[in-house]
């Protein structure tokens, strides 16, 4: 019986990690299968034959996605050349939505199932949207529970499978362990910086959060500043970033270790993005930041159909955590933010943070290894 072949295109950091515990999930089902495409470090070491590597879909905002169009274009001819003259008995597109879902669309067209796992944003801004992804997967997995009633209207198969990251990380977080491990000073407050994983986002961000972490040292004295690196490669942004302030900080840079890095902090200041809902379920509080190019959030704006930008609040329903965005995050602003919260600390954030914590909390990888299962099944693949 030939070997089950599976597909994979995932981008981001974010989309690696999920990626990666899913082919493990699976592999508890389907040891023999072979798994190939897009990916990153993470799927490449969870055994994925790695075709084109996942930071090549790493771009934010309209006007920079516009600016790598050939490239992209290119990647994903080539994708469909592969998989249309050598199938794979499915493929999966994990997040990347604006390259996955026209990807999906010519290999669902072909009669390769489809499954796409994380939701876009589609309940937030373009909803129009959702009648691509109609025709382009049999299945969506939502990492988050209300995306399912949002499909459920629209005609889409979806199921909410909970987020991974809320069964890896615990429920009580040992900061002071946590200092230790990263040689942090046990006494004293913490400030964790997180501007964001991919390129632009720092340009656009790095250099304001390390001025608003000198603002805050000149108003509060011995604060330490803890900067977890998404990956190695973006060490010469952080550094341009520093020579751009041109002051040295009490700044620890760290490769990697953001989940250590958070726990061990009092509060984060950090981009809006995967990293807020790690801060959320670390259980520390935070400010937000979000800025793109002038030109992108001008067009952007006018589309945007919910009232919050960070998935705390969009979880939450309600503002709880405060949203800095586009020319509002100004360092000084950031910095006051942060100040604030350090010196009037909300008693009952860290409660609401913990029953999202438990709502996302499903063993996410194997449920959505399940769902796979379900579709090869469905497709009359031998399992």
């Amino acid at each position: 019986m030939p070997s089950t072949k599976i597909a994979l295109v995932a981008g981001e950091v974010s989309g690696d990690f999920l990626g990666a515990r899913l082919i493990e999930a699976l592999k508890k089902q389907l040891p023999c299968a072979h798994y190939e495409g897009v990916a990153g470090e993470q799927m490449a070491a969870a055994g994925c034959e790695v075709v084109a590597k996942s930071d090549l879909l790493s771009v934010m905002g309209l006007v920079e996605v516009i600016q790598q169009v050939p490239a992209l274009w290119k990647l994903r001819r080539k994708l469909i050349e592969r998989w249309c003259s050598s199938p794979p008995d499915l493929f999966i597109g994990i997040d990347a939505p604006d390259f996955n879902l026209t990807l999906e669309q010519a290999l669902h067209a072909f009669g390769i199932p489809t499954v796409h796992y994380v939701s876009p944003s589609v309940w937030a801004w373009r909803p129009w949207r959702v009648r691509k992804i109609r025709r382009a997967a049999n299945l969506v997995l939502t990492l988050f529970p209300f995306e399912v009633d949002f499909y459920s209207r629209h005609g889409v198969n979806a199921q909410f499978v909970g987020h991974p990251l809320a069964d890896e990380i615990p429920l009580e977080s040992d900061r002071v362990a946590a200092r230790r491990v990263l040689c942090l000073p046990e006494e004293g407050e913490i400030v964790a910086l997180l501007p964001g994983s991919r390129q632009k986002e720092l340009q656009y961000l790095a250099a304001d959060f390390l001025a608003a972490a000198q603002w805050m040292l000149q108003e509060r004295p011995g604060l330490t500043f803890v900067f977890p690196l998404a990956n190695r490669f973006l060490r010469p942004n952080l550094d341009q970033a520093i020579r751009q302030i041109g002051r040295r900080l009490p700044l620890v840079i760290l490769d990697g270790h953001s989940q250590k890095a958070l726990t061990a902090a009092n509060i984060a200041l950090v981009a809006s993005g995967t990293a807020t809902l790690e801060t959320l379920l670390v259980g520390r509080p935070m400010v937000v930041a979000y800025r793109v190019a002038p030109l992108t959030y001008h067009l952007l704006t006018p589309w945007l159909k919910v009232p919050y930008y960070s998935l705390p609040n969009l979880l939450a329903g309600k503002n709880i955590v405060p949203e800095l965005i586009q020319n509002r995050a100004t360092p000084e602003a950031l910095g006051e933010a942060v100040l604030a919260q350090l010196h009037s600390p909300n008693l009952g954030l860290i409660e609401q943070f913990k029953t999202i914590h438990q709502e996302l909390r499903k063993d996410a990888s194997q449920q959505a290894a399940l769902a796979v299962l379900e579709v090869l099944r469905k497709h009359h693949h031998p399992l």
